[in-house]
């Protein structure tokens, strides 16, 4: 696949993102609907405080659903003017907002689970009932985990794989409820509220980690060091490259953004130049799955401490003092072409004349020894370079 070909498929590749995260989501909304109403109730009938806050588990799971659905939506749209970027933020809080989700959910089991460890008498025994609930729920759990996982693999989603963790942090939670349960049947009632408490830190943990990285995408928060070498591999084995620095990432959503300066030949064309950085751009865009757009700033000269070069007049005014100085001199006027090179705090010309001026070899070596003197006098000209055609 060419180049052109690997960035024109990142909108269809987009648009297949969302269809593929609106599917598992609606699928695992289903799932946690049926196992909230069957956890909430049979806890309540088989006097399990663990398998109910399981059950409250599983609607914040379905909330959190919701939260993917429409973060997943807007999250894809098509850049505007306002948005030049994208839309990728929206699943990048949505991923927060998933996490301060949990954090309530942990904060509500704790405070109930605590208050009845500390008044005994409140506690329950659950029964067979609460035992195969849990059961259930681990095995389904389990199953919608993978799936949304593997889901989130495929299209390079943030948001699903927080959901998935989500429904795993379910599955891990009915387990606990199973051990409560079990020890709760056994003799010892206490166990199904700790065992809830167990669920609560558990979650609580999961919460931290989706919230945290949430935050750290919104700061934006560098690419991982093992990504930023392999970046760096990339670039310079594009030809033409001669060296790199300030080499930038960050996120967006699931995309990943890059911009970096390249050191070429400084005596390259413009067109020249803009192609090897459109070669690393493209390279960059097929090579990391991650990485969707890549901004290269093309440099004739190492900028990354100082640009020796930044005090130079610009063109039109170079061209008005060298006139001034070639005003003397016979066929200057004539010149071409005149380009100019910007390089170590001097401006290096190539200056280009038609043959006609200056037919001899001598009367072309005398032209060329005027023009050189006249633009040497000023103080910020390096090399001057004359050529007839």
């Amino acid at each position: 696949m060419s180049d052109d070909a690997v960035i024109d498929d990142l909108q269809t590749a987009e648009e297949s993102r969302y269809r593929v995260a609106r599917r598992v989501t609606v699928i695992g909304a289903i799932v946690n609907l049926l196992l909230a109403i069957i956890k909430i109730v049979l806890g309540w009938i088989g006097h399990s405080q663990a398998l109910i806050a399981d059950g409250i588990h599983s609607l914040s799971d379905l909330i959190s659903d919701g939260v993917v659905l429409v973060a997943s939506k807007h999250g894809s749209r098509d850049p505007d003017p306002e948005h030049p970027y994208g839309h990728g933020r929206i699943e990048t809080l949505a991923t927060v907002i998933v996490g301060v989700l949990l954090f309530m959910v942990t904060a509500g089991i704790l405070y109930d689970a605590s208050l009845r460890l500390l008044e005994p008498e409140k506690l329950l025994t659950p029964g067979w009932l609460a035992l195969a609930a849990a059961v259930v729920s681990v095995i389904a759990k389990e199953i919608l985990t993978r799936y949304t996982l593997a889901a989130a693999k495929r299209i390079r989603s943030s948001l699903l794989r927080a959901n998935a963790w989500h429904h795993r942090s379910d599955a891990i939670s009915s387990v606990v409820v199973i051990i409560g349960v079990g020890g709760s049947m056994a003799g010892l009632p206490y166990l199904d509220a700790v065992a809830a408490i167990f669920v609560a830190l558990m979650i609580a943990k999961i919460a931290w980690d989706l919230s945290w990285e949430g935050v750290r995408d919104l700061i934006d928060t560098g690419l991982d060091a093992e990504t930023v070498e392999r970046i760096r591999q990339v670039i310079m084995s594009v030809e033409g490259v001669e060296a790199m620095h300030m080499l930038r990432s960050r996120r967006l959503g699931a995309d990943a953004f890059v911009d970096v300066h390249i050191m070429v030949d400084s005596m390259l064309s413009v067109s020249e130049g803009h192609l090897i950085s459109e070669k690393v751009r493209a390279r960059l865009v097929r090579e990391l799955k991650d990485v969707s757009d890549v901004t290269v700033h093309i440099d004739p000269e190492d900028d990354e401490e100082v640009i020796p070069s930044v005090g130079l007049p610009m063109r039109s005014k170079l061209l008005a003092a060298l006139n001034d100085e070639w005003s003397g001199i016979e066929h200057a006027a004539k010149a071409e072409r005149i380009i100019l090179h910007y390089l170590d705090g001097k401006v290096h010309l190539e200056v280009v004349l038609p043959v006609a001026v200056a037919e001899s070899r001598e009367a072309q070596k005398q032209l060329s020894s005027a023009l050189h003197e006249g633009a040497k006098r000023l103080q910020y000209v390096g090399e001057v370079r004359i050529y007839y055609h």
